[in-house]
């Protein structure tokens, strides 16, 4: 669902997640306010792509970050989480450039990712936590005569989303998130996961943003009081992150998902099928 007040975002995803901070911060990133629904509680547990909440995220570890590749050749202290944007805002500007720079929002960077990538899964994302800002201009939607269709024009405004995820270096990225992994494990934890490991997390949802739909366009909406609502059934109950890649586009979210499987494959080995 899309807010009518707040249209000038619907979320972007480390993607750039911290490429996953950048990559993902790109991807996941790219949607501050789009086709989502009402953002859950931050500290909801869920630990599937249909969005099931368990009462105990599983303490079974399926992808350990020590077999992701390449490790990591800086041996400096991490510094602590809660003083930790200002060297990882520097860190993730280099990674992804200026583009970045110029989206990444300076608070609270490693736990607004966590949060983000948890919910991506999920029906929503809580705005306040998303780590990027939001995209330029209103959503655009076109008046036809039988009803309103998502305009292909949003796909322009996730332009500099789409420059950070192309021109960030995949094995890089994964580098510099092994390196930090102990701060978003223990952000994960901070969440309302003790027993959750946050890798596992990120696989489903990339796996999540992989396996979202090709609509074909034109997509048409629904105006409510407050929300755009996709007319389709079947794409209006699609998780946050899916519903994210429909809004980029069918180029774009070409663009993202192979940045997201170049991601995947460092992290956890062969991926899903194309889709």
């Amino acid at each position: 669902m899309v807010r009518k007040d707040r249209q000038t975002s619907f979320g972007a995803w480390i993607v750039a997640v911290a490429v996953v901070a950048a990559a993902i911060a790109a991807g996941v990133y790219l949607w501050r306010k789009g086709l989502q629904g009402p953002a859950p509680a931050p500290s909801a547990p869920a630990s599937s792509a249909t969005g099931a909440a368990p009462a105990v995220a599983s303490s079974v570890i399926r992808h350990p970050i020590a077999d992701a590749a390449p490790a990591s050749a800086s041996t400096a202290p991490l510094p602590a989480l809660d003083g930790s944007d200002g060297t990882v805002a520097d860190e993730l500007a280099q990674l992804g450039g200026s583009d970045l720079a110029g989206l990444l929002l300076r608070e609270q960077i490693i736990p607004h990712v966590v949060a983000t990538i948890d919910a991506l899964p999920r029906q929503g994302v809580a705005v306040r936590l998303l780590p990027l800002r939001t995209p330029r201009g209103p959503f655009a939607v076109d008046e036809q005569e039988g009803g309103i269709e998502m305009s292909p024009r949003n796909a322009e405004r996730y332009a500099p989303y789409l420059r950070v995820v192309e021109a960030v270096d995949a094995q890089k990225a994964v580098a510099w998130y092994v390196r930090y992994y102990p701060l978003f494990q223990q952000a994960y934890r901070d969440l309302g996961y003790p027993h959750g490991y946050f890798n596992d997390r990120l696989i489903v949802a990339i796996d999540d943003m992989l396996a979202a739909p090709q609509a074909t366009p034109p997509v048409a909406l629904v105006r409510t009081d407050t929300y755009y609502r996709f007319v389709d059934p079947s794409l209006q109950q699609l998780s946050a992150g899916q519903k994210l890649m429909l809004r980029l586009g069918p180029e774009n979210a070409a663009k993202v998902k192979a940045k997201l499987r170049e991601i995947r494959a460092a992290l956890a080995g062969q991926g899903p099928a194309r889709r």
